[in-house]
């Protein structure tokens, strides 16, 4: 063992690692922990890394653990006990200090979540100061190069020093002016009409999340605009279409009607990213916990009108 790797490890990895070790299975462990399986992957391979040992081995449809694994059971969690007292002991107080923060997050994730969550800081006495940037498409250096603190995005960067945990996440769906056209109905009656998409910075285009479908057969939109706010003025009183996630009813396409897409596509979820060298940080765990808050409120509220 390499005990100078020793000091890579932290609370996230150890307590990654007590998940598998339960679950026997690297897939049930990400959704216990709310992130994507090569998140999890990742952090059992920079666990074995460090410890020399390959801790887990494949047996039937799960996974066994190795004679090391089952001995640092005990352990590991008495250091994940001892990092909780640490940091319950450790002194902050949110009023007293200047949180600033810089997120990248598109308009659907900026207004759903952070007008609320700064109304309630300024209302407990807390200087917070946002600095929001376009996520678009997000790339690992915007975290590794300290651009912005916290992402918002359906698309996690993957890295073993990206951490990131799931928000909510909906169906993607056909918002329309009803006033105007009927929803289609076919998978032929969708490609024929026309659609509106945003373009983030990079060249993506919004309709890119879509999973599930041959997305090269849907034709290039007639309109692309550079934030999803632009959309409801393009669709009103016209024909076209936008197909977005379900949460959009509670932000920018609130206005537009909305219909289930007449063909089968995949979940879209909703993630928070950010750095390893914040997790720990007691200013950014705040923020984070608030976020995570509100998105729970957002997905309750988003159940009850659906």
């Amino acid at each position: 063992m390499k005990y100078s790797n020793i000091y890579k490890l932290d609370g996230d990895i150890l307590r990654t690692f007590l998940i598998i070790l339960e679950e026997s299975s690297v897939s049930k462990a990400a959704v216990r922990l709310n992130v994507t399986q090569p998140a999890v992957s990742h952090a059992l391979t920079r666990l074995r890394n460090t410890l020399g040992d390959p801790l887990f081995i494949r047996s039937g449809q799960g996974l066994a653990p190795t004679e090391t694994a089952v001995s640092l059971k005990v352990p590991v969690q008495q250091v994940l006990d001892g990092l909780m007292k640490l940091t319950d002991q450790r002194p902050f107080d949110p009023t007293k200090e200047d949180m600033n923060f810089v997120i990248a997050a598109n308009d659907l994730q900026r207004e759903l979540i952070f007008p609320r969550l700064f109304r309630e800081a300024r209302s407990d006495g807390i200087r917070l100061k946002l600095r929001f940037m376009p996520s678009g498409i997000p790339s690992v250096s915007m975290l590794r190069e300290a651009r912005c603190q916290l992402v918002l995005t359906p698309f996690p960067p993957d890295a073993p020093d990206i951490f990131q945990r799931r928000l909510f996440w909906g169906e993607m769906m056909c918002f329309y002016d009803g006033a105007v056209r009927d929803a289609p109905k076919t998978w032929e009656e969708y490609l024929a009409s026309e659609h509106v998409s945003v373009r983030f910075t990079g060249g993506h285009d919004s309709i890119e999340v879509l999973r599930g479908v041959d997305i090269s057969a849907i034709p290039e939109p007639t309109v692309r605009v550079s934030n999803f706010n632009a959309i409801s003025s393009f669709v009103i009183g016209s024909n076209l279409i936008t197909t977005e996630m379900s949460v959009m009813r509670l932000g920018p396409l609130k206005d537009l009607s909305t219909a289930p897409l007449p063909f089968k596509s995949e979940t879209v979820t909703m993630y928070m990213v950010w750095h390893e060298r914040s997790n720990n940080d007691p200013a950014h765990n705040w923020l984070r916990r608030r976020v995570e808050k509100i998105a729970d409120d957002v997905s309750k509220k988003l159940r009850r009108i659906l």
